[in-house]
Parts: structure tokens; sequence; C-alpha cells
């Protein structure tokens, strides 16, 4: 059994690929209800609750870790949220399947990220992210975590709206005739992983023995520019979208009143040079490539049509 905690985007598509290539699955949230294909299982669980995390994952061969609290939550809620779904997937001897984004790297100057590169986050976020990493690492060293672990770029694609910089203030804003609203520099390069993609790394990553022990970014189509990815989706709705990119100062001062916001500024170096994730370590490994962007960007604007 494959124990999916979080039915955000990305829980969602690792469940939907394990249960395409016939795994049995289930997913865990508070609400014990999400949208997944029929037959999945799905309970309900405060997964920061060790025992109610234990009981949600039993008869697991592999766990997933696909929980994201609120964003300006994550000092307090993530780690511990971490320590019992470990607990949980050592309850039952499971394969432990980590997935994470690529703050821990830090700051790279616009040197595209791969797996070996030293964990030199500056920021609290990614020294957070660095931390639980480490501890991951530190289990499996000792044997006492099958651990194996994917990150992805920034996401997009069918089912995310706020938690993507493409989605509710790029996507849903066009949608609504407005100008698409943006970080940083949209004319510089950036990777942008595609939800379905990752979904395809988790499954991949928790069936296949030789996973275990590494780290995978997630492969991610050819950087391009936020620009071009935009002017794609204006293509598909066939009308220019206008961009707009908002001020540090704007940011700043939305922060005074909005957490969330207050949580951005010290992540915008993502946005303000080259972002470039190498998945290719993966790719070689497994023979599986991103989804290019003439596929990708059509399907994600047909989701949100009929959202």
């Amino acid at each position: 059994m494959h124990v999916v905690f979080g039915t955000g985007p990305v829980g969602r598509a690792a469940i939907a690929e394990l249960n395409a290539r016939g795994e049995p699955v289930r997913g865990v949230n508070r609400s014990g209800t999400a949208g997944v294909p029929e037959g999945v299982e799905v309970v309900a669980a405060d997964a920061s609750n060790p025992g109610a995390a234990a009981a949600a994952a039993s008869g697991a061969t592999a766990v997933y870790n696909c929980l994201n609290p609120p964003y300006d939550r994550w000092a307090e809620m993530f780690p511990p949220l971490q320590d019992s779904v470990v607990a949980a997937a050592q309850s039952e001897g499971a394969r432990f399947v980590s997935f994470e984004n690529l703050y821990m790297y830090g700051d790279t100057g616009g040197r595209p990220i791969t797996e070996d590169l030293p964990y030199a986050a500056q920021t609290r976020k990614g020294k957070l992210r660095a931390d639980m990493a480490r501890s991951l690492e530190t289990l499996s060293s000792s044997g006492d975590l099958e651990l194996t672990t994917a990150r992805a770029s920034s996401y997009f694609g069918p089912g995310t709206t706020m938690q993507s910089p493409l989605g509710e203030r790029v996507l849903g804003r066009a949608m609504q005739r407005k100008s698409a609203q943006v970080l940083g520099n949209p004319g510089l390069l950036h990777s942008y992983t595609y939800v379905p993609d990752a979904g395809r790394v988790l499954a991949t990553i928790g069936t296949d023995a030789r996973a275990v022990g590494n780290v995978w970014i997630v492969p991610n189509a050819p950087a391009t520019s936020t620009d071009d990815i935009i002017a794609m989706m204006g293509r598909e709705l066939d009308r220019d979208i206008k961009v707009s990119a908002a001020p540090d100062f704007v940011l700043k001062a939305m922060g005074v009143f909005n957490p969330i916001v207050r949580e951005l500024p010290e992540m915008l170096y993502e946005f303000k040079q080259p972002f470039i994730a190498d998945g290719s370590k993966f790719s070689t490994a497994f023979g599986i490539e991103a989804t290019p962007l003439d596929q990708s960007v059509p399907e994600t604007v047909a989701w949100w049509r009929d959202r």
C-alpha cells in the first residue's frame, strides 16, 4: 500500500500516477475527501498527531510526504509534521518518499541547481528546509529510515491555484481578462515543474529500489522566461496577456497586512536572476523526460477553462 500524506496538487498527482500504474494507494488529509480517481481510498487524519499518522499509514510499503503547511507557519508546523510522518513510516518499515523544493540550496547566482550542490541557504525558509533535509539524511545514513527524495522547482499545471506563481495571479487573472501579476523579472530564464511530472517522479522513486538513498530533482522542460510561458498561455486563450511585476516596496507594504505576502521577499532571488533546475540525473536513470511546454501549457489552460 502506498500512503500519500497531503492531497494538494502534488499529492493528487502522485496518487493519480500510482493508481494508473495499478498500485494500491491511500490519500491522507484532514477532511477525508479529495478529488482522486475512483477506487482510491482517502482517510481523515491530523498528520501532526503521531498516533493518527501511524494509524493512517497502516499497511504501508511506502509513505509519501506531500504536506505543505501555510507558508507563514512553516517554522512552527513543518518540522513536527515531517517527524510525525517519518515515525509513521518507521512503524510500518515503509520507504519514506520526501517531496521538497529547492530552497535549501540557496542563491546559486544563476548557476543550474543539481543534486550535489551544498546546502547554502541564507534565508529563514531555506535554512529550515536544509535542517529538515539533514534530519532525514541522518536517519537514512544510520539505517533507521529507507529514504528517497524528490525536489521540484516552482510548479504549475492542472489543479494548481494559489500555490503556483503561474496560477491564480497569472492564469486566474487572465481568465478574467486582467493583467498577470508576477514576481521579479519575468524576462529571465526560469525552470517550472509541471505537476504531473512531479507525480511521475514520486511514483517512480516510491516503487523502484534504485531510487533509495538518493535525491532526485524533477525534470523540467528547458528553462524559458516567465514572459514566454505567459505568451504561450495567451495564444491558447487567443489574446495577449499583459504582465505586471510588483516592485519590492509594494510587496513589503502588502506584507504589513498579509502574512503570506510577508514571507515572499526573502525568496525573490529565485525570480531576479536565472533560476534553472537540472533534472537530468533522474531522466538518465529512469528514462523519463519532462512534459514539453507545448503540451503542458495547453493542458493547464484547459483545466482553468473547465474550472
